[in-house]
């Protein structure tokens, strides 16, 4: 059946006529795909897909018939709709800036959740607002589909058109929505940077700033420990907002290279998103990877040396496991050190006492500033005097 229908489609593409009359035959060839089942029905829903955006078609039946083909597609089969779904995407992609007419009121209605709804193609003009804001749509969607590769697939073509565009609105979506992908993908330190770059924007109100804050936050603490999840780190203990954030005790912790103990994370976990609490190939959790690794490298502050027994009962895991998070940390750089594997130790690398007592310096200082804006805000006029009375002095 499937291959009679795509002889008849092609016979239909080279002949001539009114478009009235061949809309009416393309109309008819569709409606006998559609009473097909299975495979059959897939083949011929595909045939007609190709016929509709062959070149050999007039745009004004092209468009006319895939509005009526989208409306038929809520009535298949899930598995059969979603794939002809992806297939037409793939297909549209050549000429989507020559379709205009699209599946909007199926986007509203929001029924296929699991699949691109912009599929049939926004109307791409050749305005470029008009085009990053599809692009930005289309990857918002996949993003509520879990699908975070084809989102940043489409982030990067909207990244060709952001520099071009002076809609500053425009702008502020593709950061949120570039930072949401990242997020997606566990690419959290570079996620971070982008959350806490959206958290200073004026043109962002000031809900949604500290939002922004917050996920900077929460993908700072479930980002890998080294040199850049450090800084990061120091960048928002320093920021006196995150004090509002109920994360802001696990920030302290870390930014301090305090042990954490699992049964301080429950609170934290609950607040997480349903992507950020994944397991990771070794099937723990990603938050529970993340603390694991700052355990170490607070540890290799703490000791010159561990045996890989004291080592697992430390970060609660087995001494095997620690072991190896202890030997992936050091190939990568992201902790200095050496295993001794005959002995069962791992040896940390001498700590230089004058950076660590100058770091220890600048906390107390910060700690110190923030007691006296505390004492401000709550005794201003005292204050007022006492500074006063040290001038003079």
């Amino acid at each position: 059946m499937a291959a009679a229908g795509r002889q008849e489609l092609a016979q239909l593409m080279n002949s001539s006529g009114s478009h009235k009359d061949l809309a009416g035959k393309y109309r008819q060839i569709l409606e006998k795909a559609l009473q097909l089942t299975g495979a059959d029905q897939l083949e011929s829903l595909k045939a007609f897909v190709e016929a509709m955006v062959n070149e050999n078609v007039s745009l004004v039946i092209s468009r006319q018939l895939l509005t009526d083909f989208c409306t038929h597609l809520p009535n298949l089969p899930d598995t059969t709709a979603k794939e002809i779904y992806h297939f037409t995407l793939e297909k549209i992609q050549p000429r989507v800036i020559s379709f205009e007419e699209q599946v909007r009121h199926k986007v509203e209605k929001n029924r296929f959740r699991n699949i691109n709804l912009l599929l049939l193609g926004r109307c791409l003009q050749y305005n470029v607002d008009y085009k990053l804001d599809t692009y930005l749509k289309i990857a918002r969607l996949y993003l509520e589909d879990d699908d975070p590769v084809q989102a940043e697939a489409y982030i990067n073509r909207a990244s060709l058109l952001q520099n071009e565009s002076t809609n500053e609105q425009l702008q502020i979506h593709y950061k949120v929505c570039y930072a949401r992908v990242l997020d997606y993908r566990r690419k959290f330190i570079e996620a971070a940077q982008r959350y806490n770059e959206l958290s200073y924007k004026s043109i962002v109100h000031e809900t949604e700033r500290l939002e922004a804050l917050k996920h900077a936050l929460h993908c700072t603490i479930l980002a890998s420990a080294g040199q850049q999840r450090s800084r990061m780190l120091a960048t928002l203990f320093k920021d006196e907002r995150c004090q509002q954030l109920a994360a802001y005790g696990i920030l302290e912790k870390m930014y301090l290279d305090r042990i954490i103990r699992g049964n301080q994370l429950q609170e934290f976990a609950a607040m997480l998103m349903p992507h950020q609490k994944a397991t990771t190939a070794d099937g723990s959790s990603i938050l529970d990877r993340a603390v694991i690794e700052h355990n170490l490298l607070s540890a290799s502050k703490l000791y010159n040396n561990i045996t890989f027994e004291e080592l697992g009962a430390l970060l609660e895991i087995p001494p095997a496991k620690a072991e190896k998070i202890a030997s992936q940390m050091i190939t990568e750089g992201r902790m200095n050190g050496f295993i001794d594997q005959i002995d069962g130790i791992v040896h940390f690398e001498t700590r230089k006492p004058l950076p660590t007592w100058d770091k220890q310096i600048q906390s107390l200082c910060f700690q110190v500033n923030n007691l006296l804006e505390k004492i401000s805000q709550a005794a201003p006029e005292w204050t007022a005097q006492a500074m006063e009375a040290q001038m003079t002095q």
